[in-house]
């Protein structure tokens, strides 16, 4: 007999829902992937801890961990200390730091294992800084401070280098000292104000191709120090094109949560094999993470027909989680870990699991059933009716 429960609908009304019962996909043991795959990862609150979570961050170190060691057996990367882990909305840049050093440890006993941090100035208060002097000192610090760990960098979108940069030329001023000095090549960042509205207007325009041009200028002045950059725009057409002028080797990490199947999947464009695909820094790839090993999996093996039919059904489910207001998808990341089982309560630093209403909930869940991602489907069933009851609704 199907699993069922009862779920809200859009109309307001209340409707029964039955489970798909299909079983979830797993990767195969030790699969290997020809694009490099970070997964944005979320961390996991300790609600036993006597905070105000409003103001303080309390973070389940264990949990937390153990969730990272999953993403690295599945095979993927680790982005850490990023925006799905409420970096600027939550967790502080001392709690960020502990969270990359332990990242990195657990790394260490993961043959393989990537892990990319995030590099920014959120410890700057915005009222103190004047200057891009300041931008700069700030980069500097958080940069110090991780290397000093043996870590690579992703350097984040700055909210007070949005503030204070007047021209195009301050933002080229601060990246070309930062790359300059840079021990390995980065990850950089392009955060769209969809994401973080603090953002807005960054590269020094509003014009968002006249904003392309500066960031592949600075990339072109340093393309021995750039990775690759992770736009998230949430507009394929845009990613694509900026995809096929960076310089030869640097890759193009998708950060669009709405289009990553066929951006990953690649159109074959040109000679150099960078600008023909998009590697993978995605948020989403948190909350679908067998799906994205399985697909990634079965797309180096040449089979992109298995790939598209695995994570083709995801991407419903992802433009859900990322929905406006899109800042608050992290709470839809944490819900998916709720449900499977990966984490013992739907608590999140910063209160952030309040951020969406409980019609959403059950529209995230339904997209879930839909994708197979319910990895253990009587727990999910079970504390999705918990969270029903809390709302006044049972059965």
């Amino acid at each position: 007999m199907a699993l069922s429960l009862t779920l809200p609908t859009a109309s307001g009304t209340l409707a029964p829902y039955a489970l798909r019962g299909t079983a979830p996909v797993k990767p195969e043991a030790g699969v290997k992937f020809n694009r490099i795959a970070y997964s944005a990862a979320h961390v996991v609150a300790d609600p036993l801890a006597a905070v105000d979570p409003w103001l303080q961050a309390a973070v389940d170190w264990d949990t937390t961990i153990a969730y990272r060691r999953h993403l690295f057996s599945l095979g993927l990367g680790v982005a850490e200390a990023m925006d799905t882990a409420q970096r600027g909305m939550g967790l502080d840049w001392p709690t960020s730091l502990e969270l990359i050093r332990r990242s990195l440890d657990a790394a260490k006993d993961v043959p393989g294992a990537l892990v990319a941090s995030g590099c920014g100035t959120d410890h700057l208060n915005l009222d103190d800084v004047k200057s891009v002097d300041d931008v700069i000192r700030g980069y500097e610090e958080q940069m110090a401070a991780i290397e000093a760990l043996g870590g690579k960098l992703i350097v984040m979108a700055s909210r007070a280098l949005a503030r204070v940069a007047k021209s195009p030329a301050d933002y080229e001023r601060v990246y070309d000292r930062i790359l300059s000095q840079a021990k390995q090549p980065v990850v950089l960042h392009w955060l769209g104000d969809m994401f973080d509205p603090a953002l807005a207007g960054y590269w020094g325009t509003k014009d968002v191709d006249a904003a392309m041009d500066t960031a592949v200028g600075i990339i072109a002045a340093h393309p021995d120090k750039v990775d690759g950059i992770k736009i998230s725009l949430l507009d394929k057409d845009k990613e694509i094109a900026m995809r096929r002028r960076l310089p030869k080797g640097v890759r193009m990490y998708t950060g669009d949560d709405f289009n990553y199947a066929e951006l990953i999947a690649g159109d074959g464009f040109g000679d150099e094999p960078t600008h023909g695909k998009s590697d993978a820094l995605l948020g989403i790839f948190d909350a679908i993470a067998p799906a994205a090993s399985a697909a990634l999996g079965a797309l180096a093996q040449g089979n992109t027909e298995k790939f598209h039919a695995i994570l083709g059904p995801t991407v419903p489910l992802s433009r859900h989680i990322f929905a406006a207001p899109t800042r608050f998808y992290k709470t839809g990341v944490v819900f998916m870990a709720w449900l499977n089982g990966h984490q013992k309560h739907f608590t999140m630093v910063g209160g952030q699991q309040s951020t969406r209403s409980l019609q959403h909930f059950a529209e995230l869940f339904r997209l879930a059933d839909a994708a197979n991602l319910l990895e253990q489907p009587e727990l999910a069933v079970r504390r999705m009716k918990t969270l029903l009851a809390l709302h006044g609704v049972e059965g």
